[in-house]
């Protein structure tokens, strides 16, 4: 296939990064102008009309829609007795925000989110956090799908928009939102102290009912550009302010009860983690501190030196599964955990002995924000476990575990069950480290033939990737493909050393594993190159950059998705540049430039023959901005020397994914399908699922 791209100047930009001299071709790509606007547009129409040639969009879209039934896990949050949830209509209007006196009951609504945006920019709903006492709501409300959102305050009994609220703008919903004092009369949040594009943030509190929002002097170092959360104890007397969004430390703390006492410095020199909640007058965390797989740990919040571990009490020792996060309820704590990626949920008591386990619906993930720090927003406190969760091959249900019950209640059943079979496997990479993966294929198919195949990583910033529902996986499979979800080093699914194996100048160890495992999996005849796609989103789509350009044999198609893409010029961009010095390299330091640029997808292009590639970018995104897409893209469609095309669509209306709109979503997920469709050349069939609406969803391919 011999395209006609859009056509692309370049320039003789040579960027200077520590005297190191890097040519950037594509640098005018970078600034949204309108002839940036116009070969954006273009590459967007080009790409429609290559993918959806000889396949029906409405088709393709109604097998989308069919799976994204319970996609979007929403928990009801309680206050006073009451719970408030997002509900969509089923005609399609924009959502509503309802209370209610039980969790999923019908209640009646306190807010209807049209008032908040346009047709245009349909508000989204970032969070919601109640007051205790349950009188005032608080929404995040983002209106183009960027994350940035603003927030509305609410009165419960008569649905009025207060006035009053708060302007800073919350640059994501990494905090939760807001944090209420237990007597409802203010609350403390995270916001920007300027633009969003010199992400610059701050702490701030505002006494509801009045003007007043002020900064909040939490000692959290110089220069710091980490994200904080201020946890209340549920008596009102501690606060404590979390600090860091990956590995997450009570960086301060604040007796409250003591009339104008200041923040004092509390654990300040730890590399690991400690992240858990205030119980009674010590505060119970997870940590990795001595313990890779995590261990339970209580500090006295009136420690006189809470860095020095030997003050810390030992609740639950390190074991063979990963702990990941704690959750009070009354007397007791839940423990979440990794048992092989699946999870597990152990009730433990304040001393740290086990009283029981949650007996969860199947082998699968709970829900989970993608950072340890976001799990510590919790509201007011919990007299029962409601949780939402999945497995790969169902969608998300919502569920309630009360202490010393047997059973679960099921508060909202799964929508979806995918007709497929899971198997588990393992690649033994160089090293003789096994990476391990899950198979999943569709139900009766033969696991001895060559397959259409997938592959799904990440394997970054301690994340972990874990076996939940995901509708656009959940698609493919149900159109004939074979998904692979690999557990890559790099990410969190098996405590600290797994990924720290592949953290900063180990990042080329996530790379390795990836190619160790596409690799086993033609040896063992899953698949065979001419068959076997990676896609992957974020740092996961810088991962697919440098597979496509550094192993372009392996691949059939690579489907980068909100990526990531040009590490230099990342540099210039300041909440790029927090993220590379954490987790990448120095970009002051000569040979830490040099590093990047051998890491850097944009700089690894060059002439050759490249498979099928489809670039999906938010033109709103706050993280990946959408010229990383596009300066790849064209590098990319300038090398290349096969017919394979390589395809570029910007999204209006869409960001990094946590606040993009249904709708936008749904296209998405549809247009990435099609070009898997189209590329593998999925089997001829014909998957039929009945929708709200009466009539079915059905795919039919060749």
């Amino acid at each position: 296939m011999t395209l006609s791209y859009p056509p692309t100047r370049t320039v003789g930009v040579v960027a200077d990064v520590a005297g190191v001299r890097v040519p950037d071709p594509y640098r005018w790509l970078e600034r949204e102008t309108d002839e940036v606007r116009r070969w954006q547009w273009r590459q967007a129409e080009l790409a429609a009309a290559v993918i959806y040639d000889g396949q029906d969009p409405a088709a393709v879209r109604d097998l989308v829609q069919a799976y994204h039934g319970g996609s979007r896990p929403a928990l009801p949050r309680c206050a006073a007795g009451r719970w408030f949830r997002a509900v969509t209509p089923p005609d399609g209007a924009a959502p509503l925000v309802v209370v209610a006196d039980r969790p999923f009951g019908a209640g009646r609504p306190v807010a209807d989110l049209a008032g908040f945006g346009s047709e245009e920019n349909p508000a989204f709903l970032s969070w919601l956090a109640p007051a205790p006492d349950g009188r005032v709501l608080a929404l995040g409300i983002c209106a183009d799908g960027s994350e940035h959102n603003s927030i509305r305050l609410i009165e419960v009994a008569s649905g009025r928009v207060l006035d009053g609220a708060p302007e800073q703008v919350l640059h994501s919903a990494w905090t939760g939102g807001v944090t209420w004092l237990p007597d409802s009369s203010g609350f403390y949040f995270f916001a920007l102290t300027g633009s969003p594009r010199e992400f610059r943030q701050a702490v701030f509190f505002h006494r509801l009912g009045t003007p007043d929002t002020t900064v909040e002097p939490i000692p959290v170092g110089e220069g710091s550009r980490e994200y904080t959360l201020v946890q209340i104890s549920p008596d009102g007397r501690w606060a404590v302010a979390s600090h860091r969004v990956g590995s997450p430390i009570p960086v301060a703390v604040r007796d409250l009860s003591e009339p104008g006492a200041a923040w004092r410095p509390f654990v300040t020199d730890c590399p690991g983690t400690v992240a858990g909640h205030i119980v009674g007058d010590h505060y119970i965390a997870v940590t990795d501190v001595a313990a890779p797989r995590g261990r339970v740990v209580a500090i006295p919040l009136d420690a006189a030196d809470a860095d020095d571990p030997a003050e810390w009490t030992e609740l639950v020792p390190e074991g063979d599964t990963v702990l990941r996060s704690l959750f009070p309820v009354g007397e007791h704590l839940y423990l979440s955990e990794f048992d092989r990626t699946f999870a597990r949920v152990r009730i433990i008591d304040r001393s740290g002995a086990t009283t029981g386990e949650v007996p969860l619906p199947g082998r699968g993930a709970l829900a989970a924000p993608f950072f340890p720090l976001t799990a510590l927003a919790l509201g007011a406190p919990a007299d029962d476990f409601v949780f939402a969760f999945s497995t790969l091959t169902s969608s998300w249900g919502v569920y309630r575990h009360r202490p010393g019950e047997a059973e679960l209640e099921t508060l909202s059943a799964p929508a979806v069950t995918l007709d497929a079979e899971l198997e588990a496997g393992c690649a033994v990479v160089p090293d003789g480290v096994a990476v391990p993966y899950h198979v999943v294929r569709p139900a009766g198919s033969d696991p001895t033939r060559a397959a259409p195949t997938l592959i799904s990583a990440y394997g970054a910033a301690n994340v972990p990737l874990l076996p939940q529902y995901q509708p656009d996986m959940a698609a493919f499979v149900a159109a004939g493909g074979v998904l692979v979800q690999a557990y890559l080093r790099g990410g969190g699914e098996f405590g600290r050393d797994w990924y720290r194996a592949a953290h900063r100048e180990q990042r080329h160890v996530r790379d390795a594993d990836l190619v160790a495992v596409a690799e086993h999996l033609i040896a063992e005849g899953v698949t065979t190159a001419g068959r076997l796609a990676l896609t992957g989103g974020s740092d996961g789509g810088l991962m697919c950059g440098v597979a496509v350009t550094t192993r372009p044999d392996l691949w059939r198609a690579v489907l980068p998705r909100e990526p990531l893409l040009d590490l230099i010029g990342g540099t210039r961009d300041p909440y790029l540049d927090f993220v590379i010095r954490k987790a990448w390299a120095d970009p002051d330091d000569p040979a830490e430039v040099r590093r990047l640029l051998r890491l850097s997808p944009y700089e690894l292009v060059g002439p050759g023959v490249f498979p099928a590639v489809y670039i999906q970018a938010g033109a709103t995104d706050p993280r990946c901005r959408p010229w990383h897409a596009r300066k790849f893209a064209a590098r990319m469609q300038a090398a290349q020397e096969g017919e394979a095309p390589i395809l570029l669509h910007v999204f209006d209306n869409a960001g990094h994914g946590a606040a993009t709109s249904h709708d936008v979503a749904v296209a998405q997920d549809a247009e990435w399908l099609a070009f898997l469709v189209k590329t593998l050349g999925l089997r001829g069939v014909s998957v039929v699922r009945d929708r709200p609406d009466g009539h079915q969803a059905q795919l039919q391919h060749g």
